[in-house]
């Protein structure tokens, strides 16, 4: 007998699971763009390696990555003097990263980024500079990362 009990109370739970999450069909919950945080970590690992390409390279993808989310919110909540910060702030950001690799090339490469986004954070239409060249801007770097 107490194993029919079990059976029907798992039996009865079960339909009463399926029931609640029938009537749940078509709620939608927003959340807010700047309250998950990015993604992936790829927080480069401070290391004797620092100035090394692969380094340089995962710093500067981390703040293209973390500013992105960052340009989320401010895009939601139409603020262009946000976008605008947000560019200066990740421009130094890079420009920092990019002086303490071993090599030119990257170096040049990790500068032009940080030279754009710092144009774009002095624009008239950030939103425009975030639909647009900031979506390819990290391709910069290709071929410096070795």
């Amino acid at each position: 007998m107490p194993h029919r009990r079990r059976t029907a109370v798992a039996t009865a739970l079960l339909v009463a699971s399926a029931a609640l999450a029938a009537g749940c069909d078509g709620i939608e919950i927003e959340i807010p763009a700047g309250s998950l945080p990015a993604p992936v970590s790829i927080a480069p690992i401070p290391s004797a390696s620092a100035g090394q390409p692969e380094y340089v390279c995962t710093a500067v993808y981390k703040v293209l990555t973390e500013g992105a989310v960052r340009l989320a919110e401010h895009t939601v909540n139409d603020d262009a003097e946000g976008l605008k910060r947000t560019f200066a702030d990740m421009a130094g950001q890079i420009a920092a990263a990019g002086d303490r690799s071993t090599d030119a090339a990257q170096r040049a490469a990790a500068g032009g980024i940080a030279d754009t986004l710092s144009a774009a954070s002095r624009g008239t239409d950030p939103k425009a500079f975030l639909n647009g060249e900031f979506t390819t801007i990290g391709r910069r770097l290709d071929g410096t990362c070795t």
